[in-house]
């Protein structure tokens, strides 16, 4: 059985991981100054966040329409079997449930959604992962196990310069969001169940990413299993860069990437966001 691999842009999987996984896309857009770009299509993350510093209203995220899907299902339906769609938290996005939808009325091709409950990197682990999977024979119901072992697995926290963001895009509780602003504390943050919620109450960034450290350190220590990180920025390449090699460093046993966060995603978190994501790094189908 030939199976496809589709998730969205907000993975936000480099060009090389696209091509080496066969892994298909589609994009979300953000709408800034009544203009609507579709991320990583129309307007790449440094040219959004140039964007951004000059606007005095935030942009908006939309997700992708059923038209969108549908078009690439009816695509890949010419050359696949079947079709598994990972997309970003169902808790955050319409994405997902765009995905159900479409799939519950198409016939040409056998479509199974999966929501991620994740963003970013930790949504990229598992769409790698898939890929990985289909191209060695798997079955669905091999890769869907998968995807639950990894999921259960996945641990992703990250530190913002300010919540506004993502209070204002309701991705953050106005409790949450309020009593830190209140305080001046940088909450390191994490994924509940698909949801966006704070972890722990740290005074500076600083202090957010060493208590980070020490959760992939305790994560190390206790695993059986080889540990894959990524460290992710929202336009701080050179502030990802220099914790991922800290951090590689530190833990020689464990395999580390660097990514972003794109217009989608950045919309909310704001520029120089960071943080850390890690799971189980599996080499073969047992």
């Amino acid at each position: 059985m030939r199976i496809a691999v589709v998730t969205d842009s907000t993975a936000y999987l480099s060009h090389e991981q696209y091509d080496s996984y066969n892994i298909y896309s589609v994009p979300l857009s953000c709408i800034a100054q009544d203009e609507v770009y579709k991320e990583e299509v129309d307007i790449t993350s440094e040219e959004f966040f140039m964007k951004v510093r000059e606007m005095d209203k935030l942009p908006t995220s939309s997700q992708p329409t059923v038209g969108d899907f549908t078009a690439l299902y009816e695509e890949l339906g010419k050359q696949y079997d079947a079709i598994i769609s990972i997309h970003l938290s169902s808790k955050i996005s319409g994405t997902y449930q765009n995905a159900v939808s479409v799939s519950k009325a198409f016939e040409q091709v056998e479509i199974y959604p999966y929501d991620s409950e994740l963003a970013a990197a930790g949504q990229a682990f598992q769409v790698i992962e898939a890929a990985r999977l289909a191209q060695k024979g798997a079955t669905i119901e091999e890769i869907f196990d998968r995807l639950d072992e990894l999921k259960a697995a996945t641990e992703l926290y990250f530190v913002v310069d300010d919540l506004t963001n993502l209070v204002k895009g309701g991705r953050l509780s106005r409790a949450a969001g309020g009593v830190a602003t209140l305080l001046n504390i940088k909450p390191v943050l994490t994924f509940e169940n698909g949801l966006i919620v704070p972890f722990d109450k740290i005074r500076t960034k600083r202090k957010a990413m060493r208590k980070i450290e020490s959760l992939l350190e305790a994560s190390v220590q206790a695993s059986e299993q080889p540990i894959q990180a990524t460290v992710v920025h929202a336009f701080s390449e050179e502030e990802g860069l220099a914790f991922k090699e800290k951090m590689e460093e530190k833990f020689p046993t464990v395999t580390f990437n660097l990514s972003f966060l794109g217009p989608v995603i950045g919309v909310h978190t704001g520029e120089g966001a960071i943080g850390m994501t890690w799971t189980t790094k599996y080499d073969d189908l047992a």
